[in-house]
C-alpha cells in the first residue's frame, strides 16, 4: 500500500507463497481449533476507522475484516473474485465499463439491506472528501458510477484500467451504509458499519474488540468467535513481550528483525514459533531529480555502483529481508532483474568512480541521505547509516544520515528540501501497475521531480489497457530498463513477512501472501 503507509513491520518478500515453517501456525483453521477469540498483537496503529480517510497498514487491516468490497482476493491469489459481487465484468473492449452485479440478501452488521445504492454513495463519497490521507488518489480514472436497479452498479472509467477489478477488491473498495456515513464528511465517533466477516465492538487507543457478523454474506468461513486487536505504538519490546507471556496469541506487526532471529534460534518448548509467509513490500533509495548533487546522473550512478544489499540485508535485517534490483518485486507478474543487469551485485569502486568522472566530479561528493525513524520500519535509520557508511568506505563520497519525525518528513520532501531520501511501499494490490504508475506516472506519488514521456505517455496507458495482464511483460519490461537507466529511485530491498504465533493457534499462514490481506477469519485456536 503506498508510500502512504505505517511502517510494514519487518522487511517481507513478495511473490510466489514461500514456504513456511512446520509447527504451530501452519494448519488450516479447518482441521484445528475450537472458534475461540484470537488476540494479535502489532505495533501498527490502525489510523482510520472510515474508509474514505485510511490508506494505511493497520486502517486497511480493519477495513478488510469490518467491510465488504465487491471483489476480494481469495488466501494466496493475486485474482479478484466476487465478494459482495455475484459477477463483475467489462462489458467493452476498452475496459472503461466494469458492471458488477451483486448477491442476494446482503445486510449490514446493523441489520441495513446493501444495495447498489450503498456502493455508488461509497465511491462517490471517497471521491467528493477527497481525502489527503484517503485511497481517493487511487481513483483518477472513476468517471461515474450508475446504479441502474438495486442489484447493479456500473463503473465508467474515463481511461482504459484492466487493474480497476483489483482496486475496488482492496480497502479502497470497502462499501459503507449510506444511511449511516455523511456523503460529505469523515465519520469521527471512531465506529465501523460494514458487511465484512466481522463487526467492530469497540475502539481506543489500546485496543480493538471484533466479534463476528451475524449477518455477514460472503465467501469467507470464519473460525474463532472473535478477534482482539492490541496497539503496542511501535513499542518493540512491548511486543516481543507480550507474546512470549502469553498476552497476545499472534506477534503480527512490529518485531525487530533480532526478534524474528532469536526466535527462530529459540530452542522447542518456548511455546512460540515464527512463521513466514510472502509479501510484495519494497523500499527504494529516492533521488530527487532537481537537486544539485543527486540531480547529476554520475553521482546516482556512482550510489547504485556502491549500494551493497547484501552487506545491509545481513547485518542490518539479519536475513529477513532479499536484495530487490528491479522496482517491481519478484513474483509480481513483469518483474525482471534491470539494476542487477546494469549495475551487478558486487560494488565497484572502479565503476563508481568512472561515472562520477564523466560527469565532471573530481572531489568527494558531500551528501545527506534523510530517513524517518519508524515510518517505513524499525531499521531505516540503521539502514541509510549503514549506506552512508558504505559510500564513504569507497573514498568517492562524504555523506551521513539526518532523520526527522514523519510529519516534517513529508513536508519538506514536498518543498523540495532533501537531495536523497528512503520510501518504503506496500502495494494497494498485486500488480505491476501498483509498482509504476504512482512512482512514475502523473501526480506520481515520489514528489522526486521525475518525468519520462515515454513511460508516462506510452508504457503506463498501454500497460494499464491490457486485460491479459501476462501481455505487459514487455512493456514493464522496457519501463524497468528505463528507470534503471535513468535512476529516479534505486531499488533496496524487497521484505520477507513474519509473524509469531503461540502454540494451539492455526491458520497465520493463510494471513501472510502479496494480498496484503489479513484476514481474521483463517484464525483459531484450542481451547
Amino acid at each position: 500500500m503506498k508510500i502512504r503507509n505505517q511502517w510494514p513491520v519487518l522487511p517481507i518478500v513478495a511473490g510466489l507463497a514461500s514456504g513456511l515453517l512446520t509447527g504451530c501456525g501452519t494448519e488450516s483453521g479447518d482441521s484445528a481449533g475450537d472458534g475461540s477469540n484470537v488476540v494479535v498483537g502489532m505495533s501498527d496503529d490502525v489510523l482510520a476507522t472510515d474508509p474514505a480517510s485510511g490508506y494505511d497498514p493497520g486502517s486497511w487491516l480493519l477495513f478488510n475484516n469490518v467491510f465488504q468490497s465487491l471483489l476480494s482476493f481469495p488466501k494466496g491469489a493475486t485474482e479478484p473474485q466476487p465478494e459482495a459481487a455475484e459477477s463483475c465484468a467489462f462489458t467493452d473492449t476498452q475496459t472503461t465499463v466494469y458492471k458488477c452485479t451483486l448477491k442476494d440478501g446482503l445486510k449490514f452488521s446493523n441489520g441495513d439491506e446493501l444495495t447498489s445504492e450503498d456502493v455508488k454513495f461509497s465511491f462517490d463519497r471517497m471521491l467528493k472528501i477527497n481525502d489527503p490521507d484517503g485511497p481517493a488518489i487511487m481513483f483518477p480514472m472513476l468517471d461515474k458510477v450508475e446504479t441502474p436497479d438495486a442489484k447493479t452498479v456500473v463503473f465508467r472509467l474515463n481511461t482504459a484500467d484492466a487493474t480497476f477489478p483489483s482496486k475496488i477488491a482492496s480497502g479502497a473498495g470497502s462499501i459503507v451504509d449510506h444511511g449511516q456515513y455523511d456523503a460529505d464528511g469523515l465519520r469521527k465517533d471512531g465506529k465501523a458499519i460494514g458487511s465484512g466477516p466481522y463487526q467492530l465492538d469497540s475502539f481506543d487507543d489500546g485496543q480493538a474488540v471484533f466479534s463476528v457478523n451475524e449477518n455477514y454474506k460472503g465467501t469467507a468461513k470464519v473460525n474463532n468467535t472473535g478477534v482482539t486487536l492490541k496497539f503496542f505504538d511501535g513499542d518493540q519490546t512491548a511486543l516481543k513481550q507480550a507474546i512470549q507471556n502469553g498476552d497476545v496469541d499472534i506477534a503480527y506487526r512490529g518485531l525487530t528483525a533480532g526478534d524474528i532471529a532469536d526466535t527462530e534460534k529459540a530452542d522447542d518448548g518456548t511455546g512460540v514459533e515464527v512463521v513466514e509467509g510472502s509479501s510484495a513490500e519494497v523500499q527504494h533509495l529516492v533521488f530527487n531529480m532537481d537537486d544539485p548533487v543527486a540531480g547529476k546522473l554520475g553521482v546516482r550512478k556512482a550510489i547504485a555502483h556502491l549500494l551493497d544489499r547484501e552487506a545491509l540485508i545481513k547485518n542490518v535485517y539479519q536475513g529477513t529481508a532479499t536484495p530487490l534490483y528491479s522496482i517491481i518485486p519478484a513474483g509480481i507478474a513483469g518483474h525482471n532483474t534491470a539494476f542487477f543487469d546494469t549495475y551487478g551485485a558486487r560494488p565497484s569502486r572502479a565503476k563508481a568512480q568512472a561515472a562520477l568522472r564523466k560527469d565532471g566530479i573530481t572531489g568527494k561528493v558531500k551528501l545527506t541521505l534523510w530517513s524517518t525513524p519508524s515510518r517505513y520500519g524499525p531499521a531505516t535509520d540503521q539502514e541509510l547509516n549503514a549506506i552512508a557508511g558504505q559510500l564513504n568506505a569507497s573514498g568517492l563520497f562524504d555523506a551521513d544520515v539526518k532523520s526527522v519525525p514523519f510529519g516534517r518528513y513529508e513536508k519538506d520532501i514536498a518543498a523540495g528540501k532533501y537531495g536523497v531520501y528512503v520510501k518504503g511501499w506496500v502495494p494497494d494490490y498485486p500488480d505491476a501497475d501498483n509498482f509504476t504508475a504512482p512512482f512514475f506516472g502523473k501526480g506520481n506519488v515520489l514528489s522526486n521531480n521525475y518525468d519520462n514521456g515515454t513511460i508516462t505517455g506510452s508504457l503506463i496507458p498501454r500497460t494499464a489497457a491490457l486485460t491479459n495482464r501476462a501481455a505487459t511483460d514487455k512493456e514493464f519490461g522496457e519501463l524497468q530498463d528505463i528507470v534503471a537507466d535513468e535512476l529516479p529511485v534505486l531499488p533496496v530491498w524487497q521484505a520477507k513477512q513474519y509473524a509469531v504465533v503461540r502454540d494451539g493457534v492455526y491458520g497465520l499462514e493463510y494471513c501472510l501472501d502479496a494480498s496484503t490481506v489479513f484476514r481474521f477469519w483463517e484464525l483459531s485456536k484450542d481451547a
